[in-house]
């Protein structure tokens, strides 16, 4: 497994738990003896204990030596990073230089798999890659995984389908081999050809993206006509043919795979000839629903926030991850930076994420209680579970004044308005405001 990363970590361990032995391969020294003393460089539920019971059965072993690790496998997984480039396009250097060293590595017939996301095509660059440096045969196959960060060790381990993309027997074999303990219970496993492969793990994030920007845009209808979006979401999800799931609307998406995956799935289209005006509607929404608490607090309290205070809960850009890529928290907390004003944030998992990319310019609190002390308002950004049934008196006795802006439509209005709170959440109405502050 080539790779240490979400993909390559959760993949790796998940496969040794059935028994493979797989050896993990980054070239971060430092990272890899951090693994190897059970150290887990991302938060992932399961995860940790994952690891460290196969690294002490002598499954899962770490290394920065990558043909040691290739030379006695029958399977290679590349499982590196493909960060958007300027353009939007994914950028490929990082999987086509393991591929090469693969090549150069191997001793015999292999499966090369590429786990990582990539553009249609890249199953064919990376095995024109791997032949240029061998002549050992090679069978390229393409495996998109489906891990939803917080949840991806259950996805792994019980996934509702395992699709893999290959052009050679051999290939289909081996994958159906290993994934073989992972579907006992008659989930699919899809074999296809390459490039629909490839392009299904791109269209099911740009559906997703496109639903959150879907209800999104329903939202901001919603708030100008004083109809209540969850009524709305409730109304549309009960029809069988969409369904409830991702139609909840909040402050954007964010993370490592739909922003980027949606760039990405745009820059093919355009440049095969494809342009799509719905994945470049959904991009253009999301950007806009990013901007959107910000711009709330600023006509609520004008645009100099100096001397303002404001709490904020949730960096991450979803629950049971540590993950801030991509995070609407990003937008507004730099916002309001910008602005003057004073930051002083809680997360239960983020906090560590949060310092390298805010450093000292915002303060942190460990608990989401004291993090209120003297704030003129609340911000949330992140559904944790703690956040969801807070004690709402002891927010009051803290904060220099009772207002919140929910990005997550974590509380009912009509409750909020009980416990006295000005309450700003998306697609419904205001509760507590004047007229004139109302947005």
């Amino acid at each position: 497994m080539v790779g240490t990363g979400y993909v390559g970590l959760v993949a790796g361990a998940c496969l040794a738990e059935t028994g493979n032995r797989v050896v993990c391969v980054d070239i971060d020294r430092e990272k890899v003896e951090a693994l190897r003393r059970g150290e887990i460089p991302i938060y992932e539920p399961g995860l940790e204990e994952l690891v460290k019971r196969n690294v002490e059965a002598g499954r899962l072993s770490f290394t920065t030596d990558l043909a040691s690790a290739v030379k006695p496998a029958r399977v290679a997984f590349i499982a590196v990073g493909t960060p958007p480039d300027e353009d939007g396009s994914a950028d490929l250097q990082h999987v086509l230089a393991v591929a090469r060293d693969i090549g150069r590595a191997m001793e015999k017939e292999t499966v090369v798999v590429t786990k990582s996301t990539v553009p249609v095509g890249t199953a064919q660059r990376v095995r024109e890659a791997v032949e240029a440096e061998t002549a050992v045969p090679v069978h390229v196959c393409s495996n998109p995984e489906f891990l939803k960060e917080g949840a991806a060790v259950d996805d792994f381990m019980k996934p509702d389908r395992v699709v893999v993309g290959v052009d050679h027997p051999a290939a289909e074999e081996a994958l159906r081999e290993l994934y073989a303990p992972f579907l006992r219970t008659g989930n699919a496993l899809m074999v296809m050809d390459i490039p629909s492969a490839e392009i299904t793990k791109y269209a099911a994030n740009a559906m997703l993206a496109t639903r959150i920007s879907f209800m999104n845009a329903i939202a901001g209808l919603c708030e100008r006509t004083g109809a209540d979006v969850d009524k709305v979401r409730q109304g549309i999800g009960s029809d069988a043919r969409i369904g409830s799931a991702f139609l909840f609307p909040g402050a954007g998406y964010g993370g490592s795979c739909f922003p980027k995956d949606v760039k990405a799935l745009i820059r093919t289209s355009r440049e095969l000839g494809a342009p799509s005006a719905i994945l470049e509607a959904v991009e253009a929404v999301n950007e806009a629903q990013k901007q959107l608490l910000l711009s709330r607090v600023v006509r609520r309290f004008g645009g100099d926030l100096s001397g303002r205070t404001f709490a904020v809960w949730g960096l991450a850009f979803k629950p049971n991850t540590d993950d801030m890529r991509e995070a609407p928290s990003r937008v507004t907390i730099e916002g309001l930076l910008e602005r003057g004003a004073k930051v002083v944030a809680h997360d239960p998992e983020a906090i560590h994420e949060a310092r390298r990319v805010f450093g000292d310019r915002i303060a942190y609190s460990k608990r989401e209680y004291d993090s209120l002390d003297g704030a003129d308002a609340l911000i949330i950004h992140t559904e944790w579970l703690p956040y969801r049934r807070p004690d709402f008196a002891e927010m009051k006795s803290r904060m220099a004044q009772p207002i919140l802006f929910d990005g997550r439509n974590l509380y009912a209005p009509a409750m909020m308005a009980g416990h006295g709170f000005e309450y700003y959440s998306i697609g419904r109405p205001v509760v507590g405001a004047s007229s004139s502050a109302e947005v």
